[in-house]
């Protein structure tokens, strides 16, 4: 089990909190304070691995808390919860070695997702010993490369001149428009199209006319640059 300590002045905002936490399997509660000083006195006593803090106390800064609590378990993780949105805040928060900022209100599910996050990113890596790129790129928010062998047949040089057609069009192509620009015949541009379509890297949308609709390609928004 995660232990959790929550750390709010607001009495029943930490009693709200502690319920979301405790609905989300694999974490409990270790304790709650309400003020600075009760946090530190908290961590040395339950040894939680993780914290939710709060930014605005009454006796200690959120941030420079921060610093204490790191000082009493240096392995310290914490996830600020805070109505705090100034970009200097943040900024600060982020350059203290926080695991997330989530800003109040909030929903359960918000909670819930931010410690799933956490479970299985920042504490595999405790759990592992070793690292591979791929954990690492969990935590950082990276992507890893595209791996998987291509389709037999296709060619890794064709799929990326393909690539960047889509992603520098104005707008949505055909695969008819796709081979004439790239000098090569309709069904194999077909081929690529729909392989990106498959793998999540191109969407689809359907131009109606006279006869069958033309389907268009076009790069999906969140689709990573290669």
């Amino acid at each position: 089990m995660i232990k959790v300590l929550i750390v709010d002045d607001d009495f029943m905002v930490a009693r709200i909190h502690t319920g979301f936490v405790s609905a989300v399997p694999g974490f409990e509660v270790c304790g709650v304070a309400h003020t600075g000083s009760q946090a530190l006195a908290e961590v040395r006593r339950v040894i939680p691995d993780l914290v939710l803090l709060d930014i605005h106390l009454p006796d200690i800064g959120g941030l420079e808390l921060l610093r204490r609590l790191r000082e009493v378990v240096p392995e310290l993780d914490v996830l600020v919860i805070s109505a705090a949105r100034e970009a200097d805040t943040v900024r600060s928060a982020l350059r203290g070695g926080i695991v997330h900022y989530l800003m109040k209100p909030f929903t359960r599910q918000d909670l819930a997702d931010r410690l799933a996050h956490y479970a299985s990113t920042y504490r595999s890596l405790d759990d592992s010993g070793t690292a591979q790129q791929a954990d690492i790129d969990r935590v950082f928010g990276g992507s890893t490369p595209r791996s998987s062998p291509l389709p037999k047949g296709f060619s890794a040089e064709t799929l990326r001149r393909i690539e960047e057609l889509l992603g520098t069009a104005s707008g949505d192509v055909s695969a008819l428009e796709a081979a004439e620009s790239l000098g090569i015949s309709r069904v194999s541009a077909r081929r690529y199209l729909e392989h990106l379509s498959a793998t999540g890297d191109v969407g689809v949308r359907l131009r109606y006319g006279a006869g069958r609709p033309e389907r268009r390609y076009f790069r999906a928004p969140d689709a990573p640059s290669r």
